[in-house]
């Protein structure tokens, strides 16, 4: 008899007090198949990929529970759009338990739309099959991109009607990481008076995720500390590479510094550090060039929190540390997107001057990016590829006298600098028309796109002639494509 995919699955966190969290019997697909099976990711977990994609695998991929297991979905509040909402929690997510790879690493998997939980209060439960294939195409094109996320292993569709702005079909995704733990968790026990709560939750969190720090001085404050400091080199991530979360509520902020939730995101094509890529954030509170400051809004929240293990004034104290740390990995990010091995103080002041210059052109922000290791420096070179980017060319000019001079004043080889920079610059995003193509297709039961994407976004950074179609300029109908919540 064979065992079951996932036969040894221990419930870690349900050795915190049952407040923390309700059981639940998921509510599994009806008439499931498999939209698709991330196969590389399943044997880095040590899991076998022909199993998961036998019937039984492909059930508990559904929604259906291991045997002996029942899932847990667990209590979280938050601030969303800048509000306190109140209680929260996962409203149609699940998790099954924890994973241990070969390597000693501990994973916890969860279902996302397995059906109703004590906390779905308006929903329904379910996700539909087009915001899960968002979900899981761009989980891994942010880890393909090596920023921290969570990861997909699986998508199940099935026939059953959802009910969204329009009739749509159910999926569930099969959702992995390090830990789902979020700000959420930690203000839902203090805005609900339970300090003991905050310092039971803290002790979990130090005592799974971030031993280094139990012999701290301070644990409580050292994790406040390492939590500011994962957010900040991941708001240098997301900036760097022009990716746009959309609803950055502090539900959806990891205390591990991952890339969670993917709901109305948005790689930038034309470049306006204005952007809003979520339809439903009609005042831009999460608009691209606001989310580092909307990061260190949500970081308050979360040492609000801290308030009964750490002194006010030492929160105060890691918060006032953010802004540094955030504009160090940036410009660290910049440079190296630039091209430049030495650090000089006009650096910032030159990207600045290539990021306004973009605004005010739109010029489109991977292509230029990744264009941008061809610069020439000969003398009277035009560079032509990267200026015809720009309707102002004068602008291009000027900068590129500057740049120019700037890379001769090191002593680089050209050769060197281009492979660097196309190691940072991605000639390939999950750009949100190539997700709605995918989607349309997968709605006619033709899942080729989603598993052509999955392969290019693996590797962003490689120059796959087979996949050049995905490199080109978006097109026109791009531009009529709407993203909102419900995404």
């Amino acid at each position: 008899m064979k065992t079951h995919p996932f036969a040894m699955l221990p419930q870690r966190y349900a050795t915190l007090p049952p407040r923390f969290y309700r059981a639940v019997e998921p509510t599994a697909l009806p008439e499931p198949r498999l939209v698709h099976l991330n196969d590389a990711f399943a044997r880095e977990l040590g899991l076998d990929p022909e199993r998961l994609a036998e019937p039984d695998g492909v059930a508990l991929l559904a929604g259906s529970a291991p045997p002996g297991k029942t899932p847990l979905s667990t209590a979280y509040s938050g601030h969303q759009f800048g509000v306190w909402a109140g209680q929260l929690g996962d409203g149609r997510a699940l998790l099954l338990g924890e994973w241990r790879d070969g390597r000693g690493r501990d994973w916890e998997i969860q279902l996302k739309g397995a059906g109703l939980t004590p906390f779905s209060r308006m929903g329904d439960g379910r996700a539909v099959l087009r915001s899960s294939i968002r979900e899981y195409l761009c989980s891994e094109a942010v880890a393909g991109l090596g920023i921290p996320t969570t990861r997909a292993l699986a998508i199940a569709g099935s026939p059953e009607p959802v009910y969204r702005e329009t009739v749509e079909t159910a999926a569930v995704v099969t959702r992995v990481a390090e830990s789902f733990l979020r700000f959420g968790h930690f203000e839902h026990c203090y805005h609900r008076g339970d300090e003991d709560g905050v310092r039971v939750l803290a002790d979990f969190a130090l005592r799974h995720h971030f031993p280094e720090l139990q012999d701290s001085a301070q644990p409580y404050a050292a994790l406040v500390g390492e939590v500011i400091a994962r957010t900040a080199r991941l708001m240098a991530d997301w900036q760097a590479v022009g990716f746009c979360h959309g609803v950055m509520n502090t539900d959806n902020m990891s205390l591990l510094g991952l890339t969670i939730d993917y709901g109305p995101f948005g790689f930038l094509d034309g470049f306006d550090a204005a952007h809003i890529c979520n339809h439903s954030d009609h005042a831009g509170r999460y608009a691209y060039g606001q989310q580092p400051q909307v990061a260190l809004w949500n970081l308050n929240c979360l040492a609000s929190a801290f308030l009964p293990l750490v002194p006010e004034e030492e929160l105060v104290a890691l918060l006032r540390g953010y802004q540094a740390r955030f504009e160090g990995a940036y410009l660290a990010r910049m440079r190296a997107k630039l091209g430049l091995a030495d650090a000089r103080p006009d650096d910032v002041e030159l990207a600045e001057a290539l990021l306004l210059a973009m605004h005010a052109n739109r010029v489109d922000y991977t292509i230029f990016w990744r264009r941008l290791a061809g610069f020439d420096t000969a003398d009277g070179a035009t560079n032509d590829a990267l200026r015809n980017l720009f309707v102002d060319r004068a602008a291009f000019d000027g900068w590129a006298a500057r740049y120019r001079e700037r890379l001769l004043s090191e002593e680089r080889d050209p050769a060197a600098r281009r492979a660097a920079m196309n190691a940072v610059n991605p000639k390939y995003v999950l750009r949100n028309h190539l997700a709605e193509t995918a989607i349309r297709r997968a709605r006619d039961g033709d899942f080729s796109e989603v598993d052509r994407l999955m392969r290019c976004l693996a590797r962003p950074f490689d120059d796959a002639p087979e996949f050049d179609d995905y490199a080109a300029f978006p097109p026109e109908w791009a531009g009529d494509l709407s993203v909102s919540c419900s995404s």
